[in-house]
């Protein structure tokens, strides 16, 4: 392993307050809390693919940062491929409590690319969540997406892949363990309520919806 890369693992693995203030087994204690309570969040996500899909009034950069401020949190490294053309707003994200510097960015011009990018990360065993940011043209071979689920549950990670489709669009393939819709409604002053939404998850059936409040920077929903 690099020398560049053991900084950046330890730093990612350290910058989080509740990190530093858990042990090991307190960390493993509050994941197995998570996934028994909730149907969403990082811990009921791991070892599995899952699609995040929304068209219109889309939320899904939102509920993606939420995963990953709870992925830092738990000193998890999160790695965020996209592509060429596409990204977060990095100050929006920052104003979110994410650290920007413990967070690796891929960009790569096709979906295929992306995934490969993603198998070599997952596949190291240093990250405990990949966003994949396909967009409205991002699709998955059913052998790439076999190999990705490979890896989430070799290495307890969570793979969350980012799509610009209709719920009733088809979701990516039938390896996708749960799918989930992210939508947003005005909400009391410069509020957003922020919706997700299970439309299919393999482990529970779907259903499940949580709903959040957050304040709405143009950059981030």
């Amino acid at each position: 392993m690099s020398t560049d890369l053991e900084r950046f693992l330890a730093h990612a693995r350290g910058s989080a307050q509740t990190a530093k203030l858990l042990s090991l087994d307190d960390l493993r204690a509050h994941r197995g809390a998570e996934q028994s309570s909730a149907a969403w969040g990082l811990a009921a996500l791991r070892g599995r693919l899952v699609e995040l899909s929304a068209r219109g009034a889309t939320a899904t950069l939102t509920a993606a940062i939420e995963i990953v401020a709870e992925a830092q949190a738990q000193a998890e490294p999160v790695v965020w491929l996209t592509l060429g053309n596409a990204s977060f707003y990095p100050p929006d994200v920052a104003e979110s409590g994410i650290d920007l510097t413990a967070l690796v960015v891929v960009r790569a011009s096709d979906a295929t690319a992306l995934a490969r990018a993603a198998e070599r990360c997952l596949r190291s065993g240093a990250f405990g969540l990949a966003v994949i940011d396909l967009g409205s043209t991002g699709d998955l071979s059913t052998q790439i997406q076999g190999r990705l689920v490979t890896l989430a549950q070799t290495h307890d990670a969570a793979i969350v892949c980012l799509t610009d489709k209709t719920e009733d669009t088809a979701s990516l393939g039938s390896l996708v363990s749960l799918r989930a819709e992210a939508l947003r409604g005005r909400s009391d002053g410069s509020q957003f309520e922020v919706g997700v939404r299970v439309l299919k998850d393999k482990r529970r059936g779907p259903g499940f919806t949580k709903t959040m409040k957050r304040n709405g920077p143009a950059g981030l929903i």
